[in-house]
């Protein structure tokens, strides 16, 4: 009897994605308890169809598929589904925009419900398809929930590939088993109960290696690089909360991943096609591959990382013209889409949450419900949004930068090889990646780690400088270190995770999620955010409001709001970045290391994904009505972004070689006509002079408008806009610097460094500055100022003697100038003592106080008034 009702279901699901398969043949296999098949072909099409991703599939096989039934012990065994080899390969759809462009253009003229209704319909195709057999009720249908919750799956040597100009990326996992775990998150057969509405699962991921080569003309790759990532293993673990067990979908979904060692590798030949693939990921990001129309513009791309939460299909098309219905004018074509044109890669991902963990969501519609009520209760309950949260977490990562050089071979056949060296390296520990969203009214992400550290590694274009012979400690190849060790933090950075076994997961309560924007930037202030971590924390919040009611707390609001209603939505959107106390030393090797970074990174010829679209300004447009100026005078939403950094020390030591004048051609990618560097020649300096530069706090806040180009349209085209429509049409920016002082050190034989002699005493300043957005629409309003530019500083102190002010010299000479071995050329014992051993001399000073500065830059001319008074002071015979 279960046979007719467990076989249909397997069969549905492998017919519908594998090609040339016998429905008899298979149904005859899984009545014996065990399928075996081969070399298989997967429904590329159905792929495509289903996932709707910018990629189109260019191969996709299973060398062998397995799946054990034990129908002797199906309430007590799982079900068995073994994937031996399965390899897939893609690439970047051809002429993505223009299909996407064609197809777009009649979703242009649709009304918000309209839109709403279309993009429901595919959702519950992808929910229901394919179609499972009507079940029977009572124990029987428990039995098949319990068996489809117990499903293991194992898939072992999984290969992915993408393809895309010269790029090659191909991922390879060995082996990737899913299984159903107990509350101790042990392998165990389990269900949902009435004293338990948990469901978990653990994902286990071995060897994991990514690889990144550059093939030629003619697709082949001629060497390969050393991986990206080599033989990692992870482990994700998945909790499901469901309100009752009738529920079709969970109200609460947890995934978090956790990586102990995480060792990444890039070569000088990779950093290019690895910024190419990121780019790649920020385009789908942003959604914007294949979603532009004529006329759309950045800022529509940039709403939709605003927007990224679409859960329902209604939100999918009501939420992006909630606020502004009304407010732009001739805005439809940008915020109606067809459900064809995806805002963005993570809107697609979201839309699958409820079918990767309902198997039986569509009966709703098939199952002979009784009474319309029901019918719309369930339809109400299909359509809420589930709380997500997806969290990724690393103990320790290293980022390793090399440079390659091509090996020459004996023999003429020979391949050729590559040859790499390490030159910095990047250590990170305690890393935290947290996503937090509801549909569409909320979304937060948090990222921060504990420490990291950046190293020099042994030599670099011929210079030997961190290697044996020139008896160098490892401290001092560190130039860069921020936060605190991972041993002294403690665990923090898996708070409340669900590798914490305190989380209320693992202590069998529900969790509370902070889903409101007040109470959310109560809880995770700059305060807690470095108490957690310690080097870095960011906060990224999007919500949606109504004026009514908040939206975040009842999404269920949108499906039942009028269009006329939409308006009283407001959106906002903040990003808060802090970085922890930092030490940054700028010394010959880690300046060259660096520049050389830079070099390599912007050494590549791809086009871009999105191509900025050619200036054209209407010459007839539609002038706002006055409750439209009423609705922008009320709110206008704003992308609000703060950045800190508390106690920053920056050392900018002497060059102590002539690494500016040999290395700079070749850095810059030239040949260089002398050749290597004999390493010989130099010898570390000691004591070595430096530039010391301390500040307190640095913080920059910047603001500008969601929809600038549409307000920009609707506030320009006004006869006389009021002073707050033309603050939100610029962008500003507010930098804040405390406590900001510097001196002269040195760095003696021992590694230390000296107390500095301080140069600039303490004092702190600011600038304020804007910037006009879209000044194409202002050409005809000449008294609107493209920028202004407001700088403060109350009090400024510059003394120094005259060594000091030589020494000052000296490290500037040391950067800019080829002046040979330095030890030798300028710098001595008596100038070093007299800057740093000498007292009872009064400094020469120059004090300079600026109490206003006001300057303001048009299209022509710039003023700049400013008051100050300088006092300068001799020595003392």
């Amino acid at each position: 009897m279960l046979e007719s009702y467990v076989t249909p279901i397997l069969m549905s699901y492998v017919n519908r994605y594998i090609k040339n398969l016998k429905p008899s043949d298979l149904q005859l296999s899984l009545w014996g308890g065990d399928v075996v098949l081969s070399k298989l072909e997967l429904k590329l099409d159905v792929l495509e169809q289903e996932l709707k991703l910018p990629f189109s599939f260019l191969s996709g096989h299973i060398h062998e598929l397995r799946i054990h039934v034990p129908w002797t012990k199906l309430g007590s065994e799982p079900v068995v589904i073994t994937i031996n080899t399965m390899e897939c390969i893609l690439k970047l759809k051809d002429g993505v925009q223009e299909d996407h462009e064609s197809s777009g253009s009649s979703s242009t003229n649709r009304s918000t419900t309209e839109c709403a209704k279309s993009s429901v319909k595919p959702r519950r195709i992808q929910q229901t398809a394919p179609s499972d057999p009507d079940l029977p009720p009572g124990y029987v249908q428990s039995l098949i929930r319990r068996v489809v919750n117990n499903v293991n799956i194992v898939i072992n040597n999984l290969i992915l590939k993408y393809v895309e100009d010269d790029i090659v990326l191909s991922v390879n996992i060995t082996s990737a088993e899913c299984y159903t775990v107990d509350e101790f998150w042990d392998r165990a057969f389990m269900d949902i109960s009435a004293n338990d509405l948990v469901l978990r699962k653990v994902i286990n991921f071995s060897d994991c290696t990514v690889c990144l080569d550059k093939r030629n003309a003619s697709g082949k790759i001629e060497f390969y690089q050393d991986p990206l990532l080599y033989k990692c293993s992870f482990r994700t673990r998945l909790h499901f909360t469901y309100d009752n067990l009738n529920s079709k979908m969970p109200s609460v979904i947890k995934i978090h991943t956790l990586v102990e060692s995480l060792k990444l590798s890039i070569t000088d030949q990779q950093l290019p096609m690895f910024i190419r693939i990121m780019q790649l990921g920020i385009a789908l990001y942003y959604g914007e591959l294949g979603n532009f129309k004529e006329g759309e513009n950045e800022d529509l791309v940039c709403h939709t990382k605003d927007i990224l939460g679409n859960s329902s299909g209604i939100e999918d098309e009501t939420g992006s013209d909630m606020q502004y219905s009304t407010q732009y004018i001739n805005q439809e074509p940008y915020m109606h889409q067809d459900d064809d044109q995806q805002q963005g890669w993570v809107s697609w991902a979201w839309s699958f949450v409820p079918a990767i963990v309902s198997y039986d969501d569509g009966e709703d519609d098939y199952t002979g419900t009784e009474g319309g009520t029901t019918l719309h209760q369930q339809k109400s309950q299909a359509l809420k949004d589930p709380i997500v949260s997806i969290g990724f977490y690393c103990t320790k990562a290293t980022v390793t930068f090399k440079l390659t050089e091509m090996q020459p071979e004996s023999s003429y056949y020979s391949p050729q090889k590559v040859k790499s060296k390490e030159v910095i390296l990047w250590e990170q520990e305690g890393t935290t990646v947290e996503a937090l969203m509801m549909g569409e009214p909320f979304f937060d992400c948090q990222i921060g780690f504990v420490g990291c550290q950046a190293m020099c590694l042994k030599g670099i274009m011929g210079i030997k400088d961190f290697e044996e012979n020139m008896n160098r400690s490892d401290a001092e190849a560190c130039f860069f270190s921020c936060g605190e060790n991972l041993s002294t933090k403690g665990m923090t950075y898996l708070t409340n995770s669900l590798f914490d076994y305190r989380s209320p997961e693992n202590n069998g309560i529900r969790a509370e999620f902070i889903l409101d924007a007040a109470h959310h930037k109560e809880t995770y202030s700059e305060i807690a955010g470095m108490q957690r971590f310690g080097a870095f924390y960011m906060d990224y919040l999007y919500t949606m409001e109504s004026t009514s009611g908040k939206v975040s707390g009842n999404q269920q609001d949108f499906s039942s709001s009028k269009s006329e209603d939409l308006v009283n939505v407001q959106e906002m959107s903040t990003k808060s970045l802090i970085v922890g106390p930092l030490n940054l030393r700028l010394d010959s090797s880690a300046v060259h290391r660096i520049m050389k970074m830079i070099v390599c990174a912007v050494e590549h010829e791809y086009e871009p994904y999105n191509k900025p679209k050619p200036d054209i300004v209407e010459g007839n447009r539609t002038m706002p009505n006055s409750e439209e100026i009423a609705s922008l005078e009320e709110y206008i939403p704003t992308r609000l972004t703060s950045f800190t950094i508390l106690k920053c020390t920056i050392t900018i030591s002497m060059a102590e070689f002539n690494l500016l004048g040999h290395l700079l051609p070749i850095i810059m990618g030239q040949k260089s006509s002398s050749g290597l560097l004999n390493a010989g020649s130099f010898q570390p300096l000691r004591p070595l002079p430096a530039i010391r530069i301390l500040m307190d706090k640095i913080n920059l806040e910047h603001s500008v408008p969601m929809y600038a180009e549409q307000l920009v349209q609707t506030v320009s085209s006004l006869s006389q806009p009021s002073d707050n429509l033309l603050h939100y049409c610029y962008a500003h920016c507010y930098l804040k610097i405390f406590g900001f002082q510097a001196g002269l050190t040195s760095l003696d034989i021992r590694g230390s460094y000296c107390l500095p002699t301080p140069i600039i005493p303490s004092f702190s300043t600011a600038i304020y500055g804007k910037l006009l957005k879209f000044p194409k629409y202002w050409t005809k309003r000449s008294h609107v100022p493209l920028t202004e530019c407001i700088f403060e500083l109350p009090n400024l102190t510059v003394q120094a003697t005259r060594a000091q002010t030589l020494l000052l010299q000296t490290i500037y000479q040391s950067w800019s100038h080829h002046v040979g071995n330095v030890s030798s050329a300028v710098v001595n014992e008596v100038l070093v003592n007299e800057v740093f051993q000498t007292s009872g001399m009064t400094n020469p000073a120059a004090e300079v106080s600026l109490y206003v500065f006001d300057g303001t830059l048009g299209l022509v001319d710039y003023s700049c008034v400013f008051m100050c008074s300088a006092h300068l002071q001799g020595p003392d015979k």
